[in-house]
């Protein structure tokens, strides 16, 4: 008898080549498969709720997969594969599924945080934390957030490369603040939507900031959207700031 077991995942994106399995370079998909493989001895296919990029971290990223290993609980596959996994990939909790649950086409809403430093950071926080030379007019930004809410063509912020059919996405949050607590300095953009294109949320951020410091008014940046032309749109920033935060269902 199969079984579908959902697992919740976080890693450090620092040294992988994004979730994707692929031919020669390493990625969590294929470690995470390594692992399964080693249980059952065969190979086992894993399948995420989405593709991260090179560098991009996730709190709680969620895949699942088919086993026909009965005789433990499905909460048990925590400790099995993280005694088979790398110490940046950790299992944060397994959990038997409906038969048809599908980890991508399940998925209702998926939430992204993106974070900033204004300040000099601290030596941890350069894996984790985007530096920002200035620290920008948050009303401003958070303007521009409103302009993508609702159904959104986001055509200008599509990756080179990105597939998809419809460039159509369902955004529900997009914000700005600063984080709570010590140290300070810390900004965060938060957004969730139904789905993502490649590189979206990195492009986003970066437009956002590209004309918040030219201070372009929320008007004129919704023209630029309503036009569709990526050279128009600001830099794709680096994905070491970014988490995939969580997945609902």
């Amino acid at each position: 008898m199969s079984r579908n077991i959902k697992l919740t995942i976080a890693y450090d994106g620092t040294d992988f080549c994004g979730w994707q399995r692929q031919d020669n370079d390493r990625t969590v998909q294929e470690v995470i498969e390594k692992a399964l493989e080693k249980m059952h001895g065969r190979a086992v296919s894993l399948t995420g709720s989405g593709r991260t990029d090179a560098g991009v971290h996730a709190a709680a990223q969620t895949a699942n997969f088919y086993t026909d290993i009965n005789n433990i609980e499905a909460s048990r596959f925590v400790p099995a594969l993280n005694s088979l996994l790398p110490h940046d990939v950790r299992i944060l909790d397994s959990c038997e599924v409906n038969e048809d649950f599908h980890a991508r086409f399940s998925a209702k809403m998926r939430l992204y945080k993106y974070q900033f430093l204004c300040r000099t950071p601290l030596p941890h926080e350069n894996r984790y934390y985007l530096k920002l030379h200035r620290f920008p007019r948050l009303e401003l930004l958070n303007a521009y957030g409103r302009l993508i809410l609702g159904e959104t063509d986001c055509s200008i912020f599509t990756g080179a490369g990105d597939n998809s059919k419809s460039k159509n996405r369902y955004i529900y949050r997009s914000y700005f603040y600063i984080e709570q607590g010590a140290p300070p300095g810390r900004l965060i953009f938060e957004i969730c939507a139904n789905a993502f294109l490649r590189n979206m949320v990195r492009s986003i951020a970066g437009t956002f900031l590209h004309y918040e410091e030219k201070e372009t008014l929320p008007q004129t940046l919704n023209e630029i959207i309503q036009t569709k032309d990526r050279t128009l749109a600001g830099p794709t920033l680096p994905p070491h700031g970014l988490f995939l935060w969580k997945v609902d269902y």
